[in-house]
C-alpha cells in the first residue's frame, strides 16, 4: 500500500501535487490543504469483483419512504422539510455561528425521542456537560430516549449508532470528525468530510435499520455551507437558518429539498429557553392597534415565503435633513430598491423628498425580497410625509413602475384571502391584478383597483398630486 501527499482547494475542489497560494480554478487565497491518499486499487477492484451482486427491480414496484415521516410537533420545522423528516434520510442543517443550529437540533431530537424513537447527538465541537447545560436551559423534560456523545472520531459514531439502534442521528458538526482510514488527513479536511458524509448516508439508506441523518455544517466566511458542493448534492435535504444573533427572528428556509418544495421557509423566534416555532407568522409581523390607534408611516403588505402568504407591516419615518446628503435607511430592503421608490415618489407624484431623510424597515425584521411589496413601501413613506395614517384595516398588493403605474404580482388572490383570514377590510391592487381574480365572490373584503399610484395617494390621504 502506498502512500502520497497531495493539496486539495478547500472551496473547489481542485487538486494539486505542490501547495500554492491562490487556487488557479476559483482565485481564492489559503484554501490548499493536504491530504494523504492511500493507492488501493488492487484491494478495491478485488473487493468490487467479490462483492454481493446489488438488487434491481421495477421502479413500479419499488416502495415509496414518503409514507414513513417523523413528525416532531415543531410546526415550522415540519412544514419546511414537506411535513417531517423521512426517516431513511439525510438532513444538512447549517448557519452562522449563533444562528441557533446547534439549539435547533437538540430541540429537535428531544420531539422525535418523544414519539418513542431512539435518537443519538453526537458533537464534536462540546463536551456532554456543556450540552446537557443547553438541553436543561431550552427543554422542559429531557426525553430518556436521547443518547449523547462527545467524540470527534466517526467510527466511534458508527459503532453508537448500532448499538442503541437509532432510529435519527444528529452529527454535530460534520466538519470536526474524522475517520481512522482515512488518517494523518485532520478533521475538516475535504477528504475526511465527506468520507464521514458517505458513511451517515451509508447508514441512512441501509435496508437493515435505516435512520435520519441531520448533519449540522458549519458556514464560511461568505455565508455558504463550508467544504466542497458534493456534500450539499450528497444530502437529501439542505437547510439554512438566517438571523442574525442580535435579532429575535430567525427564518429557515429549504434550498434542496428532494422530499418537498425548495424555497419554504419557517419563521423561529429565538428566546432564553430556545427557538420557538412562529405558528402564525401573519400575527408576529403586524403591530396590534386598536381603531383609534391608526398611527402615521406605517402601511400593510403581504409577502409569500415559499408557498404560504404573510402579512407585514412596513414601517417609515421621513424626517428634515440638516446635511446636503439625506439618509436613506432600507433596514429590510437593499438601498438601491429604496432609492429607486423614493424617486418614483418625487418624480411621479410629486412628493419632495430631496431634502427628507428617509428609513425604512419591516416589523419583527423580515427582509422585503418580493416586488408585492413595493407599494406598501411607498404608501408607508407617503403616510409619513403627510404625517396622516393610512386607517386600519387597509392593505397594498403591488409592485410599482417606474411610470408610477401599479403592477400586478403573481399570486394576488391568495394574498387577498389572506388578508380576508385576519379580518382586514379594505385592500389596494393594480387594475390588471383585478381582472385576473376569480373565486372572491364570498370574501368581506373590499378590494380597490388603482392603476397609478397618485390616486391611491389621493384616495388615502386627500392630497392632489401631479406628475413633475
Amino acid at each position: 500500500m502506498k502512500e502520497k501527499t497531495i493539496y486539495r482547494c478547500t472551496g473547489c475542489g481542485t487538486v494539486s501535487s505542490k501547495w500554492m497560494g491562490v487556487c488557479p480554478k476559483c482565485g481564492e487565497y489559503n484554501t490548499f490543504a493536504e491530504e494523504v491518499v492511500r493507492n488501493e486499487q488492487k484491494s478495491k477492484a478485488g473487493n468490487l469483483k467479490n462483492s454481493k451482486q446489488a438488487r434491481v427491480l421495477r421502479l413500479k414496484t419499488a416502495q415509496s419512504g414518503e409514507g414513513g415521516r417523523i413528525v416532531t410537533g415543531i410546526n415550522e420545522f415540519d412544514r419546511v422539510v414537506g411535513g417531517g423528516l423521512v426517516k431513511d434520510s439525510v438532513t444538512i442543517l447549517s448557519s452562522p455561528p449563533g444562528g441557533g443550529k446547534s439549539t435547533l437540533a437538540l430541540t429537535i431530537s428531544n420531539a422525535a425521542a418523544s414519539l418513542g424513537l431512539n435518537v443519538l447527538y453526537a458533537s464534536g465541537e462540546e463536551s456532554e456537560s456543556q450540552i446537557k447545560s443547553r438541553a436543561d436551559r431550552i427543554l422542559n423534560d429531557i426525553n430518556s430516549n436521547v443518547w449523547l456523545m462527545a467524540d470527534n472520531s466517526m467510527d466511534n459514531v458508527i459503532t453508537a449508532a448500532e448499538k442503541t439502534e437509532a432510529d435519527m442521528i444528529i452529527v454535530d458538526s460534520i466538519q470536526t470528525f474524522a475517520l481512522s482510514d482515512f488518517l494523518p488527513a485532520r478533521a475538516g479536511n475535504p477528504t475526511q468530510t465527506m468520507e464521514c458524509a458517505g458513511e451517515l448516508v451509508r447508514i441512512a439508506k441501509s435496508g437493515v435499520k435505516p435512520a435520519a441523518v441531520i448533519i449540522i455544517g458549519q458556514m464560511n466566511k461568505s455565508d455558504e455551507l463550508a467544504g466542497l458542493r458534493s456534500l450539499e448534492h450528497l444530502a437529501d435535504t439542505v437547510l439554512l437558518i438566517d438571523g442574525n444573533n442580535e435579532d429575535e427572528l430567525r427564518s429557515i428556509m429549504a434550498t434542496k429539498n428532494r422530499f418537498g418544495s425548495t424555497g419554504e421557509m419557517g419563521f423561529f423566534s429565538m428566546t432564553e429557553e430556545g427557538l420557538v416555532s412562529i405558528d402564525n407568522p401573519s400575527e408576529f409581523f403586524v403591530t396590534s392597534r386598536n381603531d383609534n390607534d391608526a398611527v402615521s408611516g406605517s402601511a400593510i403588505t403581504v409577502v409569500r415565503e415559499g408557498s404560504r402568504p404573510i402579512i407585514v407591516e412596513v414601517e417609515s419615518l421621513v424626517s428634515r435633513s440638516f446635511t446636503p446628503y439625506p439618509q436613506r435607511i432600507g433596514e429590510s430592503l437593499k438601498r438601491e430598491q429604496l432609492n429607486t421608490l423614493i424617486s418614483i415618489l418625487e418624480e411621479r407624484c410629486g412628493v419632495g423628498l430631496f431634502d427628507k431623510n428617509v428609513v425604512v424597515k419591516a416589523v419583527g425584521g423580515l427582509k422585503l425580497r418580493e416586488p408585492s411589496a413595493n407599494l406598501a413601501v411607498i404608501m408607508s413613506i407617503a403616510s409619513s410625509f403627510y404625517n396622516k395614517p393610512v386607517k386600519n384595516g387597509t392593505a397594498f398588493i403591488g409592485d410599482v413602475g417606474l411610470t408610477g403605474e401599479i403592477k400586478r404580482v403573481p399570486s394576488t388572490e391568495i394574498r387577498i384571502k389572506e388578508l380576508n383570514r385576519m379580518g382586514f377590510k379594505k385592500v389596494y391592487i393594480s387594475q390588471e391584478a383585478y381582472k385576473n381574480l376569480k373565486n372572491i365572490d364570498k370574501l368581506n373584503i373590499e378590494i380597490c383597483a388603482k392603476k397609478y399610484i397618485r390616486e391611491i395617494i389621493s384616495d388615502i390621504f386627500g392630497q392632489k398630486t401631479s406628475m413633475i
